[in-house]
């Protein structure tokens, strides 16, 4: 979905944010978006390598 989107696509979301939310919240909002795209990552590889404990403990049993 987003690989289509291209260079002129990115350009013009990125007008459209700094329209709405302006040049002084743009980089608190790019942090927040980080941040919480950073928490979801290691909650979502947290997940699998509990998952991949568990089928294995399964397997031995």
């Amino acid at each position: 979905m987003l690989s289509n989107i291209g260079v002129p696509g990115l350009i013009l979301i990125l007008i459209v944010a700094l329209i709405i939310f302006g040049p002084s919240k743009l980089p608190e909002i790019g942090k927040s978006f980080g941040q919480a795209l950073s928490a979801f990552k290691k909650s979502a590889s947290e997940a699998i390598h509990d998952d991949d404990k568990q089928d294995k403990h399964q397997t031995k049993n």
